[in-house]
C-alpha cells in the first residue's frame, strides 16, 4: 500500500482480513473504504473412484489408451484401435498419458495392471490380449456397440420431426439467402418445423444429396418424405397448397 510515494503497508498473498484491516488504519477521512468479499472456499476435488465411475460411463464404449485413435502413442493401443475400428465399433478414448491420477488409479478401480483397458457400458472387458483373442472367436462383435449406418441415420434425421428441413445455418441465423427465403416463407404459414445445419455435419451434407437424389439445399421433408427445395415450396405456397401439403395443422 502507497501513501505519498511511501509503501505504509503490504499483504502477502490473498489475506482478505488483513487486506481490509490495513485499509481501515490508512484510509484518509471522508474517503469511502473498498471492501473485498471473503473468498468462497474451494469445492471439494471429485473422489477418484467417483471420477473413474464417470470416465469409464462416459460413452457405451470407453478405450483408455496411450494417446488416441487417431495418433495411438504405442504399439498395443494402436493395435486394439485397428480391431475396434475393423468392427466399426463407436467408441471413445481417454488419454492416460494426459492425467498420471486417473493413469494409476484405474489400475487399481479395475484391477488391471495395464493399458490399454476396453469398458463396455461401465464394464471392463479386458487389455490387448483379452480383445485379440474375443476378436478372433468372433464374442467382440456381440459385445461392441456399432457406428450408425449413414442410410440409417439419415432415416432417423429425416424423421424427427413431422416437418425437418436441412439448411444453412439456423432460421435465426441463416446462412445463405435461399435458406432465409424459406424459412420466412414456413414460419408464414405457423406451420412448426425443425432444422439441421448441414454446414456443422459434411457427412450429413454430402449423402442426403443422393439419399433424397435432390443436389441442393436447402430440402424439406414431411413424415420423412422429401417435398423439395425452395422453388417446390414457393409454388406449394403460390398454388395455396402448401400448408396441406405439410400434413399438419397449423399451430
Amino acid at each position: 500500500m502507497i501513501k505519498n510515494s511511501n509503501e505504509v503497508a503490504r499483504v502477502n498473498g490473498s489475506n482478505v482480513p488483513l487486506l481490509n484491516k490495513k485499509i481501515e488504519e490508512h484510509y484518509k477521512p471522508g474517503l469511502v473504504i473498498p471492501t473485498f468479499p471473503d473468498a468462497p472456499a474451494p469445492a471439494p476435488a471429485q473422489d477418484l473412484d467417483t471420477r473413474l465411475k464417470n470416465l469409464v460411463n462416459q460413452d457405451s464404449c470407453m478405450l483408455f489408451m496411450k494417446g488416441n485413435a487417431d495418433v495411438p502413442r504405442c504399439g498395443f493401443s494402436k493395435k486394439v484401435v485397428e480391431i475396434l475400428n475393423k468392427h466399426e465399433a463407436k467408441f471413445s478414448t481417454f488419454d492416460i498419458l494426459s492425467d498420471e491420477e486417473v493413469r494409476q488409479g484405474l489400475k487399481t478401480y479395475s484391477n488391471w495392471p495395464t493399458y490399454p483397458q476396453l469398458y463396455v457400458d461401465g464394464e471392463l472387458i479386458g487389455g490387448f490380449d483379452i480383445i485379440k483373442e474375443m476378436d478372433e472367436n468372433g464374442e467382440l462383435n456381440t459385445v461392441l456397440p456399432k457406428k450408425q449406418n449413414i442410410q440409417e441415420r439419415l432415416k432417423k434425421l429425416t424423421n424427427k420431426s413431422q416437418v425437418m428441413v436441412f439448411m444453412k445455418g439456423s432460421p435465426d441465423k441463416p446462412r445463405c439467402g435461399f435458406s432465409k427465403t424459406l424459412t420466412e416463407i414456413l414460419n408464414g404459414t405457423g406451420v412448426k418445423f425443425e432444422t439441421f445445419d448441414i454446414l456443422e455435419d459434411e457427412v450429413v451434407r454430402q449423402e442426403l444429396k443422393s439419399y433424397s437424389n435432390w443436389p441442393t439445399y436447402p430440402q424439406v421433408y414431411v413424415n420423412g418424405e422429401l417435398i423439395g427445395g425452395l422453388d417446390i415450396i414457393k409454388e406449394l405456397q403460390a398454388s395455396g397448397e402448401l400448408v396441406s401439403s405439410l400434413k399438419i395443422n397449423p399451430v
